[in-house]
C-alpha cells in the first residue's frame, strides 16, 4: 500500500504510515469503497470480516473515532470509542485486529 497516494485526511496518513511502520507494508488492507476523505475502513488478510472503520470527521484536530466491526452485525461498535488520541487508536487497532 502507498500511503503517501492515498487521498485522505492528514492525521489518516499518520495513522496509516505508523500502522505500516509497526506492522509492515502488507499487514493491513483498506476497504477501497470508503470513498470519503475522513474515513478509511481497515482489515487484515488474515480476517477480512473483521474490520475497523476509523474518521476524523466531527473530531477535534488530531483527535480519532473508530467503529469496530465483526463478522457478526449485531456484535458492531459502533460510536463508542470518539475523540481518541493516536495512541489510542493504535491500541484499540491492536486488540481488534492483531492480537
Amino acid at each position: 500500500m502507498n500511503v503517501w497516494a492515498i487521498d485522505k485526511d492528514a492525521p489518516l496518513k499518520v495513522l496509516l504510515i505508523e500502522l505500516v511502520h509497526r506492522y509492515g507494508e502488507n499487514a493491513i488492507m483498506l476497504n477501497s469503497a470508503e470513498q470519503h476523505q475522513q474515513a478509511i475502513e481497515i482489515f487484515t488478510p488474515e480476517h477480512p470480516k473483521l474490520r475497523a472503520y476509523i474518521y476524523t470527521f466531527g473530531q477535534q484536530a488530531r483527535r480519532y473515532g473508530i467503529d469496530l466491526k465483526y463478522p457478526i452485525a449485531t456484535h458492531n461498535i459502533v460510536g463508542e470509542h470518539e475523540e481518541q488520541s493516536l495512541e489510542q487508536i493504535i491500541s484499540i487497532l491492536e486488540s481488534h485486529l492483531f492480537s
